[in-house]
């Protein structure tokens, strides 16, 4: 196994250096639309947006109200930004006086009931979508549900496989190397997944509404009539008032190989839970859920980072995986950035290619049990109280500072910005010097400004928001969306429409025995 230095100077050629700049990325933002009032928008997702089970840029997540905008993969920083922009500015056009929250946590909700489960039409394939969400709502109620984030999806080029390919001691396949090197990535990402809640979580504070009767242990401190903060708290998101699910707990999903992960995966779609027995799965005649396992489908599991491969029509993301192994990475642990009207900006991608990057170019040895636990106390460490003073973390068992492990990062990341920039200076230098400040000052982090922001006006957060949502609906309204553009998405909203139609004309299987297919035991076995 090559050491980080080696493989770095391995690269440090122009042939070396047009293979890491070679990566693609891909960008999935979600968004709750408002009313005017700072209220959840009830109604049901805009026919004008198209149909959201069909059109592939503009679709629904767990609610009618949680609108997900999805990118196609770019190359160039900036078309990826101008191509999420235009969606964004689309959308604002075509949802009346609606505006988009610009934060993860929700909005003031009042009664739960209220939220409005997705809704993708009658076809066999659009009512499993929404049964799927059904039984989200009744395992862990439909307020964790419209937490929004932000996905980043990372690849890189063919030409640094054949370089790193050719630098290895071939025992496995090419195909076999990329799919075991995509899983070192997944494992040093894990390793150091804390650096992304410290620097872009952007949750540190939410409306007092989201925990109703909650019980929670967290001692948060209150601001104006209803916010509740934590006040080192990087990600609220992350914590486990966000994505949590404590059946999962027990599953053991390796990710040490491809196969281990796969056979993981499996094994905790068939893994029965009584408390989610106790639901029901059909009662009355009436879907309660998809079936009462642990994971109803592999898409409940929540990860801060998958391994994935595009889909064919009818495939399970598992079995995508098991054809031809791993295409590229979901990173799943991005708050929205509030100080963006998308949600991300190109700082925040730069040090992205930078941190996914050392992580592929890092030794990466498999994970211990000792390990796993070491993860996800970090983690939670820098969840909550990430920008306290001398906040320790640990490292191989031995203890660490924070600090000091942000700086030896941000050394060997200067390595990979010198081959991506040519040279001492350029794009990447500039976000490494960006982020850095952040390091050694923590309120420049993104929750640090947040906090710095409510504190000095003691604004409540939902009045904050508001203001920011209305300012990025008119900064959209008058974005110049060129008008062959905003045709291009009428006609896809236009198509996606006819092929919901088509789709729903073809169901010709009841949904009883679609789900019973949907179901039929799968043939894997990683490539």
């Amino acid at each position: 196994m090559n050491s980080f230095t080696e493989v770095i100077g391995l690269l440090n050629d122009e042939q070396g250096r047009d293979a890491l700049t070679g990566m693609v990325r891909g960008i999935e933002r979600e968004a709750l639309r408002i009313e005017p009032s700072g209220d959840l928008a009830t109604d049901k997702h805009p026919e004008s947006l198209g149909a959201a089970l069909t059109n592939s840029r503009i679709t629904t997540d767990y609610s009618e109200s949680l609108l997900e905008f999805i990118t196609p993969v770019h190359q160039n920083i900036d078309d990826l930004l101008t191509d999420l922009t235009q969606t964004h500015a689309f959308t604002v056009r075509n949802i009346g006086q609606q505006q988009l929250w610009p934060v993860s946590m929700p909005c003031y909700v009042g009664d739960v009931a209220d939220i409005p489960i997705a809704d993708y039409g009658s076809s066999n394939v659009g009512q499993l979508k929404r049964l799927y969400r059904k039984g989200l709502t009744y395992r862990y109620g439909a307020l964790m549900q419209i937490i929004s984030g932000v996905h980043f999806n990372f690849s890189v080029s063919q030409a640094l496989w054949d370089r790193l390919y050719e630098a290895s001691d071939k025992q496995l396949s090419r195909d076999e190397f990329i799919s075991e090197s995509y899983f070192g990535l997944i494992r040093n990402y894990r390793r150091q997944v804390w650096v992304l809640p410290y620097l872009f979580g952007a949750s540190p504070a939410l409306c007092s509404s989201f925990i109703k009767d909650q019980p929670t242990t967290h001692p948060f401190k209150q601001l104006g009539k209803g916010t509740l903060y934590l006040p080192y708290a990087t990600s609220l998101r992350m914590s486990d008032l966000g994505y949590t699910n404590k059946e999962q707990e027990r599953l053991n999903i390796s990710y040490n190989s491809l196969a281990e992960y796969l056979t993981g995966i499996q094994a905790a779609i068939k893994m029965p839970s009584a408390k989610f027995e106790a639901i029901g799965v059909k009662v009355d005649g009436e879907y309660r859920q998809l079936n009462a396992n642990v994971l109803q489908i592999e898409n409940e599991f929540y990860s801060p980072i998958r391994a994935k491969r595009v889909t064919q029509e009818g495939e399970k993301p598992s079995e995508a995986l098991a054809r031809a192994g791993v295409e590229y990475v979901e990173v799943r642990a991005l708050d929205v950035n509030p100080f963006s009207s998308v949600g991300i900006d190109a700082q925040q991608i730069r040090f992205l290619d930078l941190f996914l990057l050392h992580c592929l170019l890092s030794p990466s040895p498999k994970s211990t049990p000792a390990e796993e636990a070491e993860i996800s106390q970090n983690l939670n460490a820098v969840i909550l109280e990430g920008r306290k003073p001398g906040l320790m973390l640990s490292r191989h068992g031995q203890p660490i500072a924070m600090q000091s492990w942000l700086h030896q990062l941000f050394d060997e990341l200067s390595s990979v910005a010198k081959l991506l920039d040519g040279g001492e200076q350029g794009d990447y230098h500039t976000t490494l010097a960006h982020w850095l400040a952040a390091v050694d000052d923590p309120s420049k982090t993104l929750s640090g400004q947040i906090l710095t922001e409510l504190l000095s006006t003691q604004r409540d957060h939902s009045y904050w928001v508001k203001d920011l949502a209305q300012t990025y609906y008119q900064e959209l309204m008058d974005y110049p969306l060129a008008a062959d553009v905003e045709q291009a998405y009428r006609q896809a909203a236009s198509d996606s429409l006819q092929a919901q139609a088509q789709l729903e004309a073809q169901s010709t299987v009841s949904f009883d025995q679609y789900v019973s297919d949907y179901f039929a035991e799968p043939k894997l076995e990683a490539v």
